[in-house]
């Protein structure tokens, strides 16, 4: 429970060390989530659980939970149970807003379609290890190709994993920029005017 207070409320609200502490893997997680929705998605050509569609109701509920997010927020400790249960179940709903929308910005990206994938893949493999083969040709001579087919699948793996380390920090950056700008709100409310009109309510 104090885990869960410290990742939905932030440590401008939570009583919990969860700040303190290091959250690599949690990041991770968090990119792997979101990329296998994205994956989902793709692959099956249907949303899960509506990932993805985030249109004006659901874009107005997240500003309006954003605006008044250190409202619901400061009285925290002070509610009973049933009010701490309604509170993060709001904080895991603006989450899945956030990771909603992320897929949202993800899936429009890929614009193969699946059919062609294959075929696509195929195409960039033989291109890469041709450049690399007439690269070497002259230099290399009977190891043209050789050297031609080694350098070319170590080009191919450095852009796979380059492109696995982005997609798996893209989403993560992501959150991690709407929790700056939701901490940099509620600082701002907190110090203007909860502390100073409601300074006996925390």
């Amino acid at each position: 429970m104090d885990y869960l207070e410290g990742l939905m409320l932030g440590k401008l609200w939570s009583d919990t060390d969860y700040e303190n502490r290091k959250h690599f893997w949690l990041f991770v997680i968090y990119g792997l989530l979101c990329n296998c929705i994205v994956l989902y998605t793709y692959i099956l050509g249907k949303r899960l659980l509506g990932f993805g569609n985030v249109g004006m109701p659901l874009f107005a509920a997240f500003i309006v939970l954003f605006v008044a997010s250190p409202f619901i927020n400061f009285r925290y400790y002070r509610m009973p149970l049933w009010g701490k249960i309604l509170v993060l179940a709001e904080k895991i709903f603006k989450s899945y807003l956030v990771l909603s929308y992320t897929v949202g910005l993800i899936l429009p990206k890929l614009t193969v379609n699946m059919g062609d994938l294959q075929t696509v893949i195929v195409d960039y493999l033989n291109k890469t290890l041709e450049t690399y083969t007439t690269k070497y040709a002259a230099s290399s001579g009977s190891f043209a190709t050789v050297t031609g087919v080694l350098a070319g699948g170590m080009h191919v793996m450095l852009v796979v994993l380059i492109n696995i380390a982005v997609i798996m920090v893209i989403p993560g950056l992501i959150y991690i920029a709407f929790r700056v700008c939701q901490y940099v709100w509620d600082w701002l409310i907190n110090t203007l005017i909860l502390k100073r009109f409601f300074p006996s309510k925390r």
